[in-house]
């Protein structure tokens, strides 16, 4: 629901036991959510990432914070449940993030060099070549500050651009862009993820201050171009070689303006999507990193988190 949703972008700011209501609360939304999927099935795990509310990486010591209680998702489902992944990297010395690049692996790691590509909220890569993980990383905003400016400048009547049509119609402002690529994150060498906060909202209202329907066409081809160039510049600067194809998956593989201009940065290698259905990769990756926890097999990517080694992420509930 909308109240819902306010309340988990409120997240940091609740009360204890405010948050841990919400925790509650989101256990009992994503069993109904995990019912309801699987129908007369019976899965033989759930792998439930849960809701972040914090990441702090970088903080002393490093932490990280997700809700939607896997007790709660046990005891409606009946189904063993594998989730709060992010801790066991963290407590090795990684980032916690991301993970989705040992699942990327397993999909597409074989043969010559590929840039795998996740376009959610934010951006992140895996570069891949012959069964290895050459590097892999956040690689800056994806969708969120695309759709937190529509939001803004359609008073939330709207959620994002769909297709990217606003975009489209729009001409980015080289200037603000070449600012925002001096951004200390994309100077930073991997292994490296980013926070919810680093191109948060507050980013945002350093950029455009005021975002009304009259500029919200340049403001958002100019975002959109910063998504495309600093995921381009991110791949490019540690790809050591052409690459024989990018693949690209999240929601901002529906963004057809998106799709125009990383066909066009990254040409001549070809640009499609994944082979799962572009807003289901995450899910399956953490499906399977759930199997692999239950099977007491390493799931973590050390190259791309800076962990110490390889371990086992996730807590196991079971019903």
């Amino acid at each position: 629901t909308a109240e819902l949703k306010k309340r988990i972008l409120g997240a940091p700011g609740l009360s204890v036991a405010e948050l841990s209501r919400l925790n509650f609360e989101l256990g009992e939304a994503f069993a109904s959510a995990a019912l309801k999927i699987s129908g007369r099935s019976r899965p033989s795990v759930i792998g439930s990432h849960g809701q972040t509310v914090w990441h702090g990486p970088n903080a002393v010591p490093p932490n990280t914070l997700q809700i939607a209680e896997p007790a709660v998702i046990a005891e409606r489902t009946g189904v063993t449940v594998v989730a709060d992944f992010r801790p066991r990297d963290m407590a090795a010395g990684g980032e916690g993030a991301p993970l989705v690049p040992a699942f990327d692996l397993f999909l597409y790691g074989h043969g010559p060099l590929k840039a795998v590509i996740n376009i959610g909220g934010i951006a992140n890569t895996s570069i891949l070549r012959r069964g290895k993980i050459l590097s892999a990383f956040d690689t800056g905003p994806g969708n969120a500050l695309m759709d937190e400016a529509v939001r803004r400048a359609t008073k939330g009547r709207r959620d994002f651009d769909r297709a990217g049509r606003l975009a489209a119609s729009g001409t980015a402002d080289e200037k603000i862009l070449s600012r925002l690529l001096s951004h200390p994150y994309f100077l930073r060498m991997p292994p490296k993820s980013l926070d919810r906060t680093t191109f948060g909202p507050a980013f945002l209202d350093r950029i455009y201050p005021r975002l009304t329907p009259k500029n919200i066409p340049d403001a958002l081809a100019t975002l959109c171009e910063l998504t495309a160039r600093s995921l381009w510049l991110a791949v490019m600067e540690n790809a050591p070689g052409p690459l024989s194809e990018v693949v690209i998956s999240g929601g901002g593989a529906l963004n057809a303006h998106l799709m125009r201009r990383l066909r066009a940065l990254f040409s001549p290698s070809p640009v499609g999507v994944t082979r799962i259905p572009v807003m289901a990769k995450e899910a399956a990756c953490f499906a399977w990193l759930a199997a692999r926890a239950l099977d007491g097999m390493t799931n973590n990517a050390p190259s791309a988190t800076g962990a110490r080694g390889p371990r086992i992420l996730g807590k196991i509930v079971l019903p």
